[in-house]
C-alpha cells in the first residue's frame, strides 16, 4: 500500500529449525498450521507467540511472503511461533464465523500449552485486524495468555453487524472465499449477533495487569486510526500505543511497525536479543 516502508523486518539472530505442520480436528472445522521452533538455544521452553490473521481481503500483492514468514522471522528472536488459518481461510476448512474463530484460537492455544517447548508463563498472543480483536476476545477470558500485541484492531464491527449491511456482508465474504457453503450461515442471527459479542472496546481493560501493546498505521483506510485511540484510553495499564506515521493498514508489511512489535515482545520476554531497527520518528508512541 501507498506509505507502506518495506524495510527488513526483523533483524535474523537464531537460525530457526524446519517448520512443522499441524492439523487439529476441533469437532468443527479442521485447523490447519505450523509451528516454528528457534535453533541454537538450549533451553527447555521458550516465549511463544501465536499469530492470528486478519479477514483476508482476496487481493494478492506482489512479493508478499505473508504470515509464515513472519512466523519465521519471530523464530530467529528465539520465540517458539504458530500461525494458523482461522475457519474459511487458507487450509482450514469451515466458513467464516467470528465467534468461530474465536473458538479455533482457544482450540490452538489448548494444543499448544501442552507442547514441551512452550513457556506457560510467556504465551503472547500477536493479532492483526479481526485477529487482533478476536485475540482481545479471548485474552480477556483466558489468563493462560500472558501478553497481547494488537495491530490495526477494530473498536468494534459495528457496521459489520447492522442488519441493513448483512448481504452486502454476506456477499463480499463469498466472492472473498472464506464463506464457502451456499446454505451458511444456517442461524443468521447468531452469526450476526458474533460482530456485536466480539467487541474489544468492551474487553480491552480486562487484558490488564498484563502488558498490552496497541500499533495502528496513521494512513489506515480500513480501520480508523481513533479506533486505536479509543482502545488505549479504554485499556489499563501496563499499555503502549505506536502510531505509525504514513502507514496503513496492512502493518505486518511495514518495517517500523514489526520493529515495534519485535522490540516490545523482546522487552517483555527478557531474551535480551536484538529486536531490529528503532522506529523511526515518525512513529508516534504512547
Amino acid at each position: 500500500m501507498s506509505g507502506q516502508h518495506q524495510a527488513p523486518l526483523i533483524n535474523s539472530k537464531i537460525a530457526p529449525l524446519s517448520p512443522e505442520s499441524f492439523e487439529l480436528e476441533t469437532g468443527g472445522p479442521r485447523l490447519a498450521g505450523r509451528l516454528y521452533p528457534p535453533g541454537g538455544r538450549e533451553t527447555s521452553a521458550y516465549p511463544t507467540v501465536v499469530i492470528c490473521h486478519g479477514i483476508p481481503s482476496g487481493l494478492v500483492t506482489p512479493g508478499d511472503p505473508g504470515y509464515p514468514a513472519l512466523a519465521e522471522q519471530i523464530s530467529r528472536l528465539g520465540f517458539f511461533a504458530a500461525h494458523f488459518n482461522f475457519r474459511g481461510c487458507g487450509d482450514s476448512s469451515g466458513n467464516f464465523d467470528i465467534l468461530g474463530w474465536t473458538e479455533d484460537l482457544s482450540v490452538v492455544i489448548d494444543q499448544i500449552w501442552k507442547l514441551p517447548e512452550v513457556d506457560r508463563t510467556r504465551l503472547v498472543l500477536l493479532g492483526f485486524s479481526a485477529g487482533a480483536a478476536v485475540s482481545i476476545y479471548v485474552a480477556a477470558r483466558d489468563r493462560r495468555v500472558a501478553a497481547l500485541a494488537a495491530c490495526g484492531c477494530p473498536a468494534g464491527f459495528g457496521a459489520l453487524a447492522e442488519a441493513k449491511n448483512l448481504e452486502a456482508s454476506l456477499k463480499y465474504f463469498r466472492d472473498t472465499g472464506i464463506i464457502r457453503d451456499k446454505d451458511f450461515p444456517s442461524d443468521l442471527e447468531r452469526w450476526r449477533g458474533g460482530f456485536k459479542q466480539v467487541s474489544p472496546l468492551k474487553d480491552i481493560a480486562k487484558i490488564a495487569p498484563r502488558p498490552l501493546l496497541l500499533v495502528h498505521g496513521s494512513k489506515d483506510d480500513v480501520v480508523d486510526p481513533a479506533d486505536a485511540h479509543q482502545l488505549f484510553a479504554e485499556a489499563c495499564e501496563p499499555k503502549r500505543l505506536a502510531i505509525i506515521g504514513g502507514a496503513g493498514h496492512r502493518l505486518r508489511l511495514d518495517g517500523r511497525a514489526m520493529a515495534e512489535v519485535t522490540a516490545w515482545l523482546c522487552a517483555f520476554a527478557g531474551n535480551g536479543l536484538p529486536c531490529g531497527p528503532e522506529i523511526e520518528k515518525s512513529g508516534h508512541r504512547g
